[in-house]
């Protein structure tokens, strides 16, 4: 058994195609077929269900699939700790964010993470917290940012607390409501919002909030990205609510404090194992690796 054929199975089961897959590895798709055929001869077992459309794995692929993610990452770990040994920085390094991050300047470290490591490959991951965190505790990713409302702790993960603050309200310049520095939460009932996904944690954030005072409201967009936020309340169909931290990136809208208003704290998450050399100096970069991190373990909510 070769790492090359684990490679070829995880982007065959990854894309679902023979063609995709070869594409992705630079090879024949000849060469790659012969060698999952080699490699299912040697397990005694098919790991795809081949039809015209598409590609499935069988259950034997799915058992076998995890273990070769595993013995991939424990390889290319290793190269690394080798190569830090020698005194470069390699390998890859892995990130993923929520699309309101604002404790830190995300891509500014990023652009100098690269400046001093240039040989290792890095890739940015823009989603939800708990996709985000369950990426981590998979391996998946290697380091994430999260938003969480101010009652929730990551969960199976090591953890430091970035920062804290406030939601505040972005409206339209032609809105009612432009004119206003604050309001009350009642006084937001009768709006359209936008806001994010339902279960997720920054939906959640304002929702405890409304709940909590006792004021219904009406999600009328969902989206997962603040670019659309932004687009719709500028077309005045709607009003959304985003950490005080980032608003002054768009300063054609107008933002309105709230009374008792809902609050999150941004973390930065990593495996519950040690980091490896890349993600180890991405963190000590950032100054958390010698801060007071929570260890991996339940939360009261996630």
């Amino acid at each position: 058994m070769e790492l090359q054929q684990m490679r070829y199975v995880i982007a065959v089961a990854e894309t679902k195609n023979f063609t995709r897959a070869a594409q992705r590895c630079l090879v024949v798709q000849s060469a790659l077929s012969h060698q999952i055929a080699r490699l299912e001869k040697e397990l005694g077992a098919k790991l795809f269900e081949r039809t015209s459309r598409r590609v499935e794995l069988t259950p034997a692929g799915a058992a076998f699939l995890p273990a070769a993610r595993q013995a991939l990452e424990a390889a290319e770990r290793a190269r690394a700790e080798v190569t830090a040994a020698a005194g470069e920085i390699r390998g890859r390094l892995a990130i993923g964010a929520i699309p309101t991050v604002g404790a830190i300047d995300l891509l500014g470290t990023l652009r100098d993470f690269r400046t001093r490591h240039p040989r290792v490959q890095i890739s940015l991951q823009v989603g939800m917290s708990g996709h985000l965190v369950d990426d981590v505790r998979h391996g998946t990713l290697d380091i994430a940012f999260l938003g969480l409302p101010a009652d929730t702790e990551p969960s199976g993960v090591t953890a430091v607390e970035l920062g804290r603050g406030e939601l505040v309200a972005l409206v339209s310049p032609a809105h009612p409501l432009a004119g206003e520095h604050e309001v009350e939460p009642a006084r937001l009932g009768e709006e359209l919002f936008v806001d994010f996904p339902a279960g997720s944690a920054g939906r959640a954030q304002t929702d405890q909030a409304f709940t909590a005072a006792g004021v219904p409201r009406e999600v009328a967009f969902e989206v997962v990205a603040v670019d659309y936020f932004v687009k719709l309340i500028r077309q005045n169909l709607c009003i959304g609510l985003l950490p005080a931290s980032i608003v002054a990136a768009y300063p054609d809208l107008r933002v309105v404090t709230l009374r008792n208003p809902p609050r999150r704290v941004e973390y930065v998450v990593w495996g519950p194992r040690k980091p490896g050399p890349a993600a180890a100096a991405y963190l000590s970069a950032l100054g958390v690796l010698s801060a007071k991190a929570r260890p991996p373990g339940n939360s009261n909510r996630r």
